[in-house]
């Protein structure tokens, strides 16, 4: 009996898993395996929210693989030990992987090739798994990547994506191979007490009325605050419970605006990907550095991160990252650039932050979207600043946002609640809420001083 090993890392589902389906195509047995990887906690990626959020996807995987007749095999331990440990316990002769952007990635699979070619093993790494285009698919005649959006989604568009997959019917593992424990969110510490829940099962459904209803509306309303009408699908989509390609090939085919406009954000992750693939130093160093010195202010960065700025738009999206572990978008870029451009603190400061918090910490999207605001990364308009006020006043003009996130405003009219600092005598004194870390227009003349602009 041959046999061949699926290791799962950032694509845990059995729909359009090109993974898992080759695999299956070369060998009488496939191992599905997953294994915590201690590389990954001692890099300090393996964050409560995340964590919670994989047991889920891995109770969810387990309990799809079982019906059709297998089930997930869970190790613990350095991913490339315990990888060779189950091809030597079973004789296989080939292991499949999603490739990877980060610098951990590659250096996974240098570590894999080896150790595997060892003991007999080949191991197979397939692109456009984690992505729906491969990061090498589409590039610039001149460069290793592009570096500005809209070309590449150009070139993005034209070149498509590939098929989808269907879910496998059976399959069979070979005996006497032994697992781990499945993980369980309960037992993980600090989650925050609105976390979704993870797993294929979830995300199919989430997608389905995503698809069904709200996508039609998104071109207009993906950036009204309170209205929410986002997919939430991106940390489903991080931890590869939804394949990127299934999702963009399904909302093309409802077609319409809206349709175009998400696949549109859906392609921005794969153009920050392509560039990580290209640059790995960009994950912590500046894409195009602007020779900033940042300050340093521990008080102003901790009231940022508790959401307690004096600026009710950036305080309520910083509370729903706490409570929720997910930000809109809308409210990460205002927050990304009050830290960066406003307060002009280090853009790693926040992006940490967000590693700890959000259930969708992606390294390439976290990262170079962070550079994107802050103005070191591909923004073309380095030097723009979002003022949390005017941010307000449009994407939330009721205050609804704020009110559901900051109670303590709760009984301001619509046209005081962006900018509380105005009211004066007892209504001021009596609301529980700070005053402004600081005055927008000295913060902008700051800043501009600081990267030398005209």
């Amino acid at each position: 009996m041959t046999v061949s090993v699926a290791l799962f890392t950032s694509d845990l589902r059995l729909y359009d898993n090109p993974v898992l389906r080759a695999a299956l195509r070369e060998a009488d047995a496939v191992v599905p395996l997953f294994v915590h990887d201690r590389g990954i906690q001692r890099a300090g990626f393996d964050a409560p929210n995340r964590r919670a959020f994989l047991a889920d996807c891995l109770a969810d995987l387990d309990a799809a693989l079982r019906r059709r007749g297998g089930r997930l095999v869970v190790r613990d331990g350095d991913v490339v030990a315990a990888a060779r440990a189950v091809v030597v316990e079973t004789g296989a002769r080939s292991l499949h992987i999603a490739s990877g952007v980060s610098g951990y990635a590659l250096r996974r699979e240098e570590r894999l090739r080896p150790a595997l070619a060892a003991v007999g093993c080949t191991l197979h790494v397939h692109d456009a798994v984690v992505t729906a285009l491969a990061p090498g698919r589409v590039v610039p005649t001149d460069r290793a990547h592009y570096a500005m959006f809209t070309p590449y989604f150009r070139r993005w568009e034209a070149a498509g994506v590939r098929g989808t997959l269907a879910a496998p019917r059976t399959v069979r593992l070979p005996e006497g191979v032994e697992s781990g424990p499945l993980p369980d969110r309960a037992e993980v510490a600090g989650v925050s007490p609105g976390l979704a829940r993870g797993g294929e099962t979830a995300a199919r459904r989430l997608l389905s009325r995503w698809l069904n209803g709200p996508l039609a509306g998104y071109e207009s309303g993906h950036d009204d605050l309170a209205g929410d009408a986002t997919s939430r699908l991106s940390p489903h989509l991080h931890f590869g419970c939804l394949s990127a390609a299934e999702v963009i090939d399904r909302a093309r085919r409802r077609g319409g605006p809206g349709a175009d406009a998400f696949v549109r954000q859906l392609a921005w992750r794969d153009f920050h990907h392509q560039v990580l693939a290209a640059r790995p130093d960009a994950a912590w160093n500046d894409y195009r550095p602007r020779h900033d010195r940042w300050r340093t202010d521990d008080a102003e960065a901790e009231a940022w991160r508790a959401g307690r700025t004096g600026y009710p738009l950036v305080d309520a999206a910083m509370r729903q990252l706490a409570h929720e572990g997910w930000m809109h978008n809308r409210g990460r870029m205002l927050v990304a650039s009050f830290l960066t451009k406003t307060l002009y603190l280090d853009w790693r400061v926040g992006s940490r932050h967000f590693l700890n918090l959000l259930v969708d910490g992606d390294l390439a999207n976290n990262q170079l979207n962070w550079q994107w605001v802050a103005g070191t990364g591909t923004d073309t308009r380095p030097n723009r600043v979002l003022n949390p006020v005017v941010q307000g006043k449009r994407f939330d003009p009721r205050g609804a946002y704020v009110r559901r996130w900051v109670p303590e405003l709760a009984e301001l009219a619509d046209d005081e609640i962006h900018e509380p600092w105005k009211l004066t005598g007892p209504r001021r004194a009596a609301l529980d809420y700070p005053d402004r870390l600081v005055d927008l227009a000295e913060a902008r003349t700051r800043f501009e001083r600081a990267r030398g602009v005209n």
